[in-house]
Formats: C-alpha cells, sequence, structure tokens
C-alpha cells in the first residue's frame, strides 16, 4: 500500500485484478449481460454498455465471448437474471465502503458481504448511509508525460480536470458520458491511460498500519466474492513512518 501515490494504488489494484482473471472474466461478462438488457446490445446507443465492452477489452477478454455476452442480454440467448444490488458501510478508522454487486440470489449476496464486514471488524449500514460520500465519474491515470500537452489533449477531447500528482504521475478526471473519448484522445496521442468509470469520494480517511491492513482485507474479501462487482472506499492508504 503506497502513501499518497495515485499511481502505485491503481498498478497494485491491476496486479491483484490480473491474479485473479479468470473470475474477473466472469463479472465483466455479467456487467456485459446487465448493460446490454438495460440499454441495448447498441454500444453507440448505450454509453455503459460501450463502457463495459471497452473494459472488458483492457482485460483482453475475447471480441467473440464479448459478442455472446451481449447477445445473452438481449435475448438472443439464454442467461441468468441478474439483479443490481448495491451495499454499503463502515470499515474501521470510519473508512466508507460502497458495494456493487450484480447477483440471481439476494439473500446469498447480502450474506456473504455482511459476513465479509463482520470478519473484518466493519459495519454494514443501510441504503443511503455513505453513497452521499461518493460521485460517478471517469478517472484515468497516466504514469508520466507533459502536463501542458496532456491538458491540452484531455481538456479538448471534455475531460474535467487534470491533477498532478507528487510522484509525476496524472490524473484525469471526467463525467461518464466523456470518459471513452478522453481515453481515445489520449491512446491516439501515444499516452498508456490506465483507468476506469468508478465512484470518486467527496472526503478521505486516512488509515495506517493495522488498520490499513484490516481495511485492505474488507477491500479484498468483498472482491472476492462471486457476486461483487466492485468495491469502492474513500480511504486513503498512508505508508508507516
Amino acid at each position: 500500500m503506497a502513501g499518497h501515490s495515485k499511481w502505485a494504488n491503481i498498478r497494485h489494484r491491476k496486479a491483484a485484478q490480473d491474479a485473479k482473471r479468470g473470475k474477473v472474466f466472469t463479472k465483466i461478462i455479467r456487467e456485459l449481460v446487465v448493460a446490454a438488457r438495460q440499454g441495448g446490445p447498441n454500444p453507440e446507443d448505450n454509453p455503459t454498455l460501450r463502457s463495459v465492452i471497452d473494459k472488458a477489452l483492457t482485460a483482453n477478454m475475447k471480441r467473440d465471448t464479448i459478442d455472446k455476452a451481449v447477445a445473452r442480454g438481449a435475448g438472443n440467448m439464454e442467461g441468468d437474471a441478474y439483479e443490481v444490488m448495491t451495499y454499503e458501510g463502515y470499515g474501521v478508522g470510519g473508512v466508507a465502503v460502497y458495494v456493487k454487486c450484480l447477483s440471481d440470489n439476494k439473500n446469498r449476496t447480502v450474506g456473504d458481504v455482511r459476513h465479509a464486514f463482520t470478519k473484518c471488524e466493519g459495519n454494514l449500514g443501510t441504503d443511503g448511509s455513505v453513497a452521499f460520500l461518493f460521485e460517478t465519474a471517469g478517472q484515468l491515470f497516466i504514469e508520466n508525460g507533459n502536463e501542458d500537452a496532456i491538458m491540452e489533449i484531455t481538456l479538448e477531447a471534455g475531460a474535467d480536470d487534470v491533477i498532478s500528482n507528487d510522484d509525476g504521475s496524472f490524473e484525469v478526471r471526467t463525467s461518464q458520458q466523456d470518459f471513452l473519448a478522453v481515453k481515445q484522445a489520449l491512446v491516439a496521442a501515444g499516452y498508456e491511460p490506465e483507468g476506469e468509470v468508478t465512484m470518486l469520494p467527496s472526503t478521505e480517511a486516512e488509515v495506517v498500519g493495522e488498520q490499513a491492513e484490516q481495511v485492505q482485507k474488507l477491500i479484498d474479501m468483498l472482491e472476492d466474492l462471486d457476486d461483487v462487482q466492485a468495491v469502492y472506499t474513500n480511504a486513503s492508504f498512508i505508508e508507516n513512518e
């Protein structure tokens, strides 16, 4: 867990996802099915589906697998009826945790999520208990580059803000709708941005030492659950001096 290095944090998360790629693929397929079912199979008319397809391609999922998942969601193939569920709570140190799930069995899902919170000394809260602390936005990270050039490229493509980090990396924030356009503009300019549409916290809760380890344990336990698609927190992990 790196101090305030946002670039190190996202690399750490990507490495963890790569280590369990099979499970990541299963979760992305669920997202594709639900996105196609809710907004239609044409990514040009369905921004959510377009975003999930981009995530699938970034994870090196085969196009044939993507197309089959979209067809299932569009009703052209039989498939499970997944329901979107969200759970909210707090971990140690007052860290807010927002969990997004896709499940065909609500009782199983809430039981598994509650167990993870309890096991890690957290508390599962009621709807709305932490949601107000987060907003949906696109977030892209660039390891290094020319700040002026990055600002010109991204702002012209529709980005909302460019943040320069102490470690030399850059964070670009966008609306959900403009995320792909900004990412594609950076790729066209030769950059290799990493990121996704996520839930950004309005405030951060700093955790260090054992508290940080316990929060990370909660995140890992939740992400390992088959029904959990994403875990968002306002934790800021601080290294011990």
